[in-house]
């Protein structure tokens, strides 16, 4: 793949206000609009890995294809589409609590109830857990494990719903607003992705207020980057072995680095070629199976960020 086609970094000097986010770029408009442009780098355990090319364009356009999906349940922040990496959505204010939906005991990071269950751990997020699970079990019915949001490229770090409202974090309406929305997209999640064949394991979902205090759905949606998703077909043999479910998402990349050092200690091993070219199959592939549609890969213009510039021209101030 020619790096000509891959987004690494998509600085636009013509744009003002950048915020540098690790995955996404952001510019905000003095009208108040915000423009985010999905990049291809692939980030996690708080570090960028490496870049993966399409992934922008996979990212944005399935995120599209939720927002779309989903928009009875609640409000989101899309204004329009002018490229394949970028959304023009409203600008919010980010509430500081990341809202995260476990429908399955699983996970590879430190936040993941999996890796608290592991380390015997039964109370957190303000509840309880069973004892007798096994990795990768149907949670009796789908929890939400709540972390702190990390403005400045930190560590989240988890949360009870207790402990959100102690620390005013949330009042008591948009903590119970929240809560129902993510519930009730994630159940939508889950059964649109059982039509396709998939199982939605978890996800996480942000949430911003307007400039009337209304609650809105912001950054992304049951995405391969903010989303765990199995192959259906493949979870019973997986849950008898004991074995991780044939999956489509970045958790392919997290567990290669995971099976070779402590990724929160050690430093981290360069990402082979061979497995960004998987790991770029493997997100088409799960755009495809996610959306039912067709990837097309946008390659026009003679680099990624050529082509994104020239349709974002109408916005330069």
């Amino acid at each position: 793949m020619s790096d000509s086609r891959v987004l690494s970094d998509a600085f636009i000097p013509e744009l003002p206000n950048r915020y540098n986010g690790k995955v996404r770029e952001n510019y905000d408009l003095p009208d108040g609009r915000r423009i985010i442009i999905a990049t291809d780098r692939l980030s996690a355990f708080d570090l960028i890995l490496t870049a993966i090319p399409f992934k922008g364009q996979v990212l944005t356009q399935t995120a599209r294809y939720w927002f779309e999906e989903t928009a009875d349940i609640c409000p989101n922040h899309v204004l329009a589409y002018p490229d394949p990496n970028v959304v023009i959505g409203t600008r919010l204010d980010i509430l500081p609590v990341e809202i995260v939906v476990r429908g399955y005991l699983a996970g590879t990071t430190s936040t993941s109830i999996l890796t608290k269950y592991r380390n015997g751990e039964r109370e957190m997020y303000g509840m309880r857990l069973p004892d007798g699970l096994r990795d990768n079990e149907k949670l009796p019915e789908a929890i939400i494990t709540p972390t702190s949001k990390a403005f400045d490229g930190g560590h989240d770090e988890p949360l009870s719903g207790a402990e959100i409202l102690s620390q005013g974090l949330l009042s008591q309406e948009q903590w119970d607003t929240v809560s129902r929305y993510a519930l009730a997209l994630f159940a939508r999640g889950q059964a649109r992705a059982a039509e396709r064949g998939l199982i939605l394991v978890d996800t996480k979902y942000e949430f911003g207020t307007d400039k009337t205090g209304a609650i809105i759905l912001a950054d992304e949606i049951h995405t391969p980057d903010s989303s765990r998703y199995w192959v259906t077909e493949s979870y019973e043999k997986s849950l008898a072995e004991g074995t991780r479910p044939v999956s489509f998402d970045k958790d392919f990349v997290r567990a290669w680095v995971a099976a070779r050092c402590d990724p929160y200690r050690d430093p981290i091993p360069a990402i082979p070629a061979e497995l960004v070219e998987q790991t770029s199959r493997v997100y088409i592939q799960a755009y495809e199976m996610i959306t039912g549609k067709s990837f097309a890969p946008d390659l026009s213009g003679a680099t990624v960020l050529d082509r994104i510039r020239a349709n974002l021209a109408p916005y330069f101030t």
